[in-house]
């Protein structure tokens, strides 16, 4: 193999030799008691990092499997998709080809979603079912779920779905307090696992609504994975492996403490936003809105990014982002997520420092 590019892009996310072992562990069976255990060992710590009581299902796909699946179970009237960026936008073209009747409430990218206009639209009464991202990873906007969970909970018959792809582990969630109908989340991002797994909890609220769906499919059917959970099991194979990498990592962040990781997440973030402002750059998204697992950087010196990305890739091994959709090339973005320490994130700094003199 060729010299390994070390991962700074907002996902995939470098993955630690450390959990590469874990997940070599010898195969089992997925109906067998060695896979009850494992299941049966993830389980609570899950539960603790979501906080929530209800169970924590593993899906063997990407995030946007279970983005799928929300609306399959949940959408009987309208779902109103908030947009706000590359993968919110993305939801509403996904509600539509299931078949549901969906409305985009958009905002222009590096725009947090607004509390009132939701209020605003849910008060129509059209509305059954809201899709919401927390962390837009395309823009480096954190959107203020506390105050969104705060509005849709006062619409007894709206359900609320929260992506928290790029926010999970990264930043405090209370699923039951904020009466979030599902949270669902990749293996990718914060995680630091390879790509192929999701992770979401359901509120009983989503249990009685998909009790009323019958064309729900069936990988995605959330009542399959209800009562596959009670047997401590998966509806379908799962990707054994990566639940191996999963415990492990499980292991990490606990080790680690919650508090400990959330404080971590913030201090590389802070390091990368210091370095942001020393070097005459701007942030895409506002003050009091920026991510703490990324930092999407304005290309308000008008560098030439792709040579940037180059450079970093050729002189120094490491990949950043080049910015996505249709801000690529006006932004890039650097990851603070998963297992990065502050010598990781110096390394990077130091790096951009040396690639950007060879523009």
């Amino acid at each position: 193999m060729s010299e390994h590019i070390r991962l700074h892009i907002p996902g995939p996310v470098e993955v630690s030799p450390a959990t590469y072992e874990a997940m070599a562990a010898p195969m089992i069976g997925h109906r067998t008691k060695d896979f009850v255990a494992l299941y049966d060992s993830i389980q609570p710590r899950l539960q603790e990092l979501m906080g929530t009581k209800q169970p924590v299902f593993l899906s063997t796909s990407s995030a946007w499997g279970v983005m799928e699946g929300a609306i399959r179970n949940l959408v009987i009237k309208k779902v109103l998709c908030c947009c706000s960026g590359a993968f919110s936008d993305k939801w509403v073209d996904v509600a539509r080809r299931c078949g549901k009747e969906a409305e985009a409430l958009q905002f222009e990218w590096g725009v947090p979603v607004d509390p009132a206009a939701i209020d605003a639209k849910l008060a129509t009464g059209e509305f059954d079912v809201v899709t919401f991202i927390h962390n837009e990873t395309s823009t480096g906007v954190m959107n203020p779920l506390a105050e969104v969970a705060a509005v849709v909970n006062k619409y007894d018959d709206v359900l609320l779905v929260t992506d928290t792809v790029s926010s999970f582990t990264v930043v405090p969630i209370e699923v039951d307090k904020m009466g979030i109908d599902v949270l669902l989340t990749g293996s990718q991002k914060a995680l630091a696992l390879p790509p192929g797994l999701a992770v979401f909890a359901v509120s009983d609220r989503a249990f009685a609504r998909a009790a009323k769906i019958n064309d729900r499919g069936y990988y995605f059917d959330f009542l399959e994975f209800k009562a596959n959970h009670e047997n401590s099991m998966t509806p379908s194979t799962p990707c054994i492996a990566t639940i191996y990498g999963l415990n492990h990592q499980l292991d990490v962040i606990f080790a680690e403490g919650i508090e400990n990781r959330f404080a971590r997440h913030e201090k590389l973030n802070d390091i990368v936003h210091a370095w942001v402002q020393e070097n005459g750059f701007e942030f895409f998204a506002p003050e009091g809105y920026r991510s703490k697992s990324l930092t999407c950087i304005k290309n308000n010196r008008e560098i030439d990014v792709a040579k940037l990305g180059s450079i970093m890739r050729t002189d120094h091994a490491l990949a950043i982002d080049g910015g996505y959709g249709k801000i690529k090339g006006k932004t890039f973005r650097l990851s603070n997520m998963g297992d990065e320490t502050e010598a990781t994130i110096q390394n990077l700094l130091d790096a951009l420092d040396d690639s950007l003199t060879k523009l």
